[in-house]
């Protein structure tokens, strides 16, 4: 057993840990160990957590993380998919009394059922997870489409995907991930992380990202048909919105008159790409459409 309880994220206390339970990073699990306790308190720090804070962190990994979170939080609930690192937490974070580990993959997660068990008497919610870049997208998404109170995400990533997530309309990065994202939350790169920081070291360097619960969501009458115009848009990026639409909307006459009637009443060009047009934008056209009853023939991926 580890009894000696100084900060896990240090080059020499990590490789003890990972040598005293004969582990390896899991190239599967995207795992990259951090050996930077600064970055880690300017992390807690971005997420405002406090005592009257419950933490929910996706994948602890040593428990890095998770020990600085457990300082400064009234409760820290941690998903930990690999079982290999189960009894590693169990013993670097038992100083910590105010930690919850759960062996699960936060995707298969019933999230109204993990409300209710977990998170009814929280004050404040605030998620923080070092994502893996294969699964950083489905991640965030299922926790804003899953109508948890959650207040912040402090969320570590692909620089060049939280770039997207961040992105303004008319930009390069911008896209229907930006939208999809920035529908429910302000989102704003705190800082970027070097990929030295990592035990082992990544190919490409790391962003945090702040997303923080919007005050008010623009309006949108249908969002099922909001998400689904806005990938449309975007499928092909040089394409003008017109052309885009058809593909998913359809060619025939009497599609063409109803879409033509929905963009001029949202009074939008028709020869914009899709890129320029911010979210209210999308929203007025999205509610056009469907006061008009404009539905996709084709399926939008």
């Amino acid at each position: 057993m580890i009894m000696n309880h100084k900060d896990i994220a240090t080059p020499n206390r990590t490789k003890e840990i990972l040598q005293t339970y004969n582990l390896s990073a899991k190239k599967s699990l995207g795992q990259n160990f951090i050996i930077d306790t600064n970055i880690l308190k300017n992390i807690v720090e971005e997420g405002d957590v406090s005592e009257r804070t419950t933490v929910i962190e996706i994948g602890p990994g040593i428990g890095a993380l998770t020990e600085q979170l457990a300082k400064q939080a009234g409760r820290v609930i941690a998903f930990e998919i690999d079982d290999r690192l189960l009894p590693v937490l169990e013993d670097t974070l038992s100083p910590y009394n105010n930690i919850e580990i759960i062996h699960k993959d936060i995707l298969n997660v019933d999230m109204e059922a993990f409300y209710t068990s977990h998170l009814k008497e929280a004050e404040e919610i605030v998620v923080v997870a070092n994502l893996p870049y294969y699964i950083t997208t489905p991640i965030i998404l299922r926790f804003l489409e899953s109508n948890l109170p959650v207040d912040r995400m402090v969320l570590m990533m692909q620089k060049e995907v939280a770039s997207r997530l961040s992105a303004q309309a008319s930009t390069k990065a911008y896209g229907s991930l930006s939208i999809a994202v920035q529908y429910y939350m302000n989102a704003e790169v705190a800082f970027t992380v070097p990929k030295t920081v990592f035990m082992p070291q990544p190919n490409v360097d790391s962003a945090i990202i702040k997303l923080s619960r919007k005050s008010e969501n623009v309006n949108v009458v249908d969002e099922k048909l909001f998400f689904t115009l806005t990938r449309a848009a975007f499928v092909q990026r040089r394409k003008t919105l017109w052309n885009n639409l058809q593909v998913a909307f359809g060619k025939d006459p009497m599609m063409k008159e109803k879409m033509s009637e929905g963009i001029l009443q949202a009074g939008i060009d028709p020869k914009r790409r899709g890129e320029t047009l911010t979210i209210e934008e999308f929203a007025r056209l999205s509610n056009a459409f469907s006061q008009l009853n404009i539905t996709p023939q084709n399926a939008i991926r």
